[in-house]
């Protein structure tokens, strides 16, 4: 690499590097098969963490911290990715994870499945338009696929048993499967509580999930109202407190300071006394415009310090400070309240209304909680997450999203499909079908995109442990003699291959997604056929 030094107008130097002619710039073929190299690499690294049977990945960042998890979006979005085709399969796993919350891991083995099929076509001298082509219609007869083999499925607030299935089916690859049932009962009951089926809908800003270290898993539990990570402000406060009405401010407990550039000088001991007085006059005006009201709780958005502390123990106001502005609108919502900007503004009307506010410590830390329960508007609510170490609590939140995620495309469109690669198969030997029908040069990527699809019950097979070609063909050929979609890999060894008996149940909107997302990537990359800008090194 050459190096030339100059001056500049001040004469101090600075070094210039020629290093333009030891860099390459790929085009044509070469690029597109350079696109592929990086996007495959990607899928392979994420393919082993597919299915129930799939491994963790750890991941250390550059100031040590260290993530275990088997959550597509989370892998590789905690990957250090330079290529720039394999961050596009960072995004498409993000989109995935985005819309649909579950499947993060899947659509990248397939978008780089069908990837890697698209290089032996080109190899073979088919141009990349007439592959991204055959592609969009295999695709299309994919989803018409999906839509025919879908099963209705009954969503009932009053009997969630199914939906539990279906949250079992999420949370079954996940670290927490071995109280897997607790957990999906959990999100269930949660999405339940919240969903507008008018709407058909489900407003997540309601479900706040807080996480807190320590305990075990099975101590995981929802509280139907809303969890602070806070404590009363004053240790001999009371930690019970029944039919609260809250005062939530957004004002400090401190004196108004004046709103001038001079400053005050205290000179003597009057002056200061008189200053002390005045401030402690002014903290009971504000305690008694809180009491007037008839609020027994205060819940303030800023500190206040050791003086007001001491005044609102004496005066028997229990107060918290330091709650965040998410957590103090979500109490705003969950006890019908308003929030306060001023002290002359509050009235006994725009006070929050609770059943029971109370305190948790945890073992033998000094470590404490508020529970606000029994909540005016009921539709708020708290996962309360525990965990033995932080990567525990951490991946637990993630499967806990996910199966949110599930449950809420449910009550949004209620049609399933069956898991364990069983679309994936229905789907491909579809696609097979129509690519015999097809007269035009597009049949061969339409047979490439059959491939691909069988690429996810394969690699869900071989995490397994079972030999995955072998038991591909037995599933396949039992699904075309049987005329049945909902055989797929038998990945627990429960000894049958029927989805449906398993419980194995997706999202046909996630599924949808899934594949619709992998091929318009594909479609995208295989137009790509020159690399970033002129001149950059590859």
């Amino acid at each position: 690499m050459a190096a030339a030094m100059a001056f500049d107008e001040y004469g101090r130097p600075f070094i210039i590097v020629r290093d333009q002619e030891s860099k390459s710039r790929l085009s044509g073929l070469e690029a597109i098969k350079s696109h592929i190299l990086a996007a495959k690499t990607v899928a392979y690294t994420v393919r082993t963490s597919l299915g129930p049977n799939g491994l963790d990945k750890m991941m250390v960042s550059p100031d040590g911290e260290v993530t275990v998890t088997n959550d597509g979006a989370t892998i590789l979005d905690k990957m250090d990715v330079n290529h720039q085709i394999a961050k596009l399969m960072v995004e498409l796993s993000k989109s995935q994870d985005d819309e649909i919350g579950d499947g993060t891991t899947g659509v990248v083995v397939l978008a780089g499945a069908l990837l890697e099929h698209a290089e032996q076509l080109i190899d073979r001298g088919i141009h990349p338009i007439r592959i991204a082509d055959g592609y969009e219609a295999a695709m299309h007869v994919a989803i018409k696929k999906l839509d025919e083999i879908a099963d209705v499925f009954k969503v009932d607030p009053n009997d969630s048993e199914n939906l539990v299935r279906v949250a079992m089916t999420t949370l079954g690859s996940k670290i927490v499967n071995k109280c897997h049932h607790q957990f999906a009962k959990i999100a269930v009951d949660a999405v339940m509580a919240v969903a507008d089926f008018k709407r058909k809908d489900v407003d997540f800003e309601l479900i706040k999930v807080e996480a807190k270290q320590g305990g075990k898993l099975e101590d995981s539990q929802l509280i139907k109202g809303v969890l602070v990570d806070k404590d009363m402000s004053h240790p001999q406060m009371p930690k019970v407190i029944k039919g609260a009405k809250l005062a939530i401010l957004t004002c400090p407990f401190e004196p108004p300071k004046p709103k001038t550039k001079h400053k005050l000088d205290v000179t003597s001991v009057e002056d200061y006394k008189q200053l002390q007085e005045y401030e402690k006059k002014k903290f009971h005006e504000m305690i008694k415009q809180v009491k007037d009201t008839g609020a027994n709780l205060a819940i303030c958005q800023w500190g206040f310090d050791d003086e007001a502390n001491h005044l609102l123990l004496q005066n028997e106001l229990p107060a918290v400070r330091w709650v965040g502005g998410p957590e103090i609108e979500l109490i705003a919502i969950a006890t019908g309240g308003r929030i306060v900007p001023r002290f002359s503004e509050l009235t006994p009307e725009k006070l929050g209304h609770a059943g029971l506010v109370r305190e948790l410590s945890f073992g033998t830390t000094k470590d404490k909680m508020l529970v606000i329960e029994e909540c005016k508007n009921t539709k708020a609510v708290t996962i309360f997450l525990r965990g033995g170490n932080k990567m525990i609590v951490q991946e637990a939140k993630r499967s806990v999203h996910d199966a949110l995620c599930v449950i809420r495309n449910l009550v949004r469109d209620n049609r399933v499909v069956y898991g364990g690669g069983a679309c994936e198969i229905a789907c491909a030997v579809a696609v097979s079908k129509e690519a015999e029908l097809n007269p035009s040069l597009e049949q061969y990527a339409m047979r490439a995109y059959v491939q691909a699809l069988e690429s996810v019950p394969l690699a869900l097979a071989e995490n397994s442990g079972l030999n995955p070609i072998q038991t591909l063909s037995d599933v396949r050929s039992k699904q075309v003699n049987e005329s049945n979609s909902n055989l797929g890999i038998d990945c627990l060894n429960k000894g049958t291959n029927d989805m449906k008996e398993q419980h194995v149940i997706e999202t046909l909107v996630g599924k949808k997604q899934q594949i619709s997302l992998a091929t318009q990537l594909v479609r995208m990359i295989l137009k790509i056929d020159d690399v970033r800008s002129p001149g950059e090194q590859q």
